[in-house]
């Protein structure tokens, strides 16, 4: 299953909503995550340009374009970003690809 990793940066809004209300947000997209066949592996709250970042397994890029835009029309985020992860081997593989490429940088 491919593997992502969402970024995310709150509005002023919901950031004085959670200092009134604390709660770990991670654990509450949770289920939104679970509906759409979707696992969070890992998530954590960044100091500096964003606030919450969540590593996670989706069936598609599809599945993972729509969790984004789902979170995204929630209007809590003033930004976000969902960046898909190649394995190790689709690592390998592009660099052996790349071997190929009749690609030449000017000089």
């Amino acid at each position: 299953m491919p593997r992502y990793v969402y970024q995310a940066s709150y509005t002023a809004e919901s950031v004085a909503t959670l200092i009134n209300h604390p709660e770990d947000r991670i654990e509450a997209v949770t289920p939104a995550f679970k509906a759409m066949n979707a696992e969070i592996v890992v998530g954590g709250f960044p100091f500096g340009e964003h606030d919450i970042l969540v590593i996670y397994d989706a069936p598609d890029d599809i599945t993972a374009a729509a969790l984004s835009l789902a979170i995204a029309a929630g209007g809590a985020v003033r930004s976000g970003k969902t960046t898909r992860l190649l394995t190790a081997r689709e690592w390998v593989d592009s660099l052996q690809k790349a071997q190929g490429s009749q690609y030449k940088p000017a000089r």
